[in-house]
């Protein structure tokens, strides 16, 4: 097993109380899967990732839990050995390339940074490498590029960039946070090629954070369904999208546009929105938006129960079929 999550749980501490962004997730990726974290907006997607690496920033905490890599607790490693991971055998790619590139440095030397960091190099045969690996993420002209500043890119380029920089290490895990957001259809589609070719070639795994069920569908082996900071629904992604078990995982799919299907497969959607983390419903946090919701649902959130072969899913009202 490369990583093992263990009931994880993330606290925002504000004047207006506790917001508990994480919520008692578990989950594990074993080497060179790849494994999707899905749910609106807001849900916790990106705490978890944080969280992974310790990079939840004030007044955020981990206040429960565990993140193991490779059986060892990152939280009792010492800081040392936890910049090292960062960086060295776990990338991270954030939402906003743009964002996560520093505006005064050309993008070259941001690659030969991190070689030089976590792989020792010289300067010199790191950006020798920095070249050779900005050719690798499909950036036409890489000895040109390698001087570029960030603004003098594509969105698209950027985003390769962007993971070239979490990539050059030849990472065990790669965190891809949402990794499409803002490109078109068709840069999306490269950026996703680019991923599943660095995958295959470095035996990477990837946790793939998105809100995007298109892009799952080709990309996960398995996935997490998170809702208000918990994770409602966990198996093989075929398994899921083929009988989906939890009532909000239903409803993910079936917002889902699909081509060819004309008006006999109008869109129906969530009613409803997501609560304030602040102000959570009882019971079931999803029981306020599901038509299934009875008077057992609104006492106590339901615990995760095992629907199948590596399936499980918290609802009282899923049934194994």
């Amino acid at each position: 097993m490369l990583l093992r999550v263990e009931n994880l749980a993330v606290s925002f501490f504000l004047d207006e109380g506790e917001l508990r962004a994480v919520d008692g997730v578990t989950f594990d990726i074993q080497e060179a899967e790849t494994v999707a974290l899905v749910g609106e907006s807001g849900c916790g997607k990106t705490i978890v990732a944080l969280a992974i690496l310790d990079l939840v920033a004030s007044p955020g905490r981990r206040v429960g839990g565990r993140v193991l890599f490779r059986h060892e607790d990152l939280q009792k490693v010492s800081s040392e050995k936890l910049r090292k991971i960062r960086g060295g055998q776990i990338g991270i790619v954030f939402q906003e390339p743009g964002a996560a590139l520093n505006p005064v440095f050309p993008i070259g030397r941001q690659i030969a940074e991190v070689l030089q960091l976590h792989l020792g190099m010289l300067r010199h045969d790191a950006e020798r490498e920095a070249v050779r690996v900005l050719g690798g993420v499909g950036i036409p002209e890489p000895e040109k590029r390698f001087k570029a500043y960030p603004f003098e890119l594509s969105g698209g380029m950027q985003q390769r960039a962007v993971i070239a920089i979490a990539t050059c290490t030849r990472p065990a895990l790669l965190i891809a946070d949402e990794p499409t957001t803002a490109l078109d259809v068709t840069v999306q589609g490269e950026i996703l090629d680019l991923l599943r070719d660095l995958q295959e070639r470095h035996q990477m795994a990837i946790l793939l954070i998105t809100h995007d069920l298109g892009v799952v569908a080709d990309m996960a082996n398995r996935i997490l369904v998170m809702y208000t900071g918990k994770l409602f629904e966990k198996g093989p992604t075929a398994r899921v999208y083929e009988n989906p078990r939890h009532p909000y995982t239903k409803g993910l799919l079936s917002a889902i546009p699909r081509l060819g299907l004309g008006k006999s497969a109008p869109l129906t959607g969530i009613p409803g929105a997501v609560p304030d983390l602040l102000d959570l419903p009882s019971g079931c946090t999803f029981h306020p938006r599901c038509s299934l919701a009875d008077e057992e649902c609104t006492e106590f959130f339901p615990e995760q129960r095992v629907m199948g072969i590596a399936r499980e899913c918290a609802c009282y009202k899923a049934k194994i079929t």
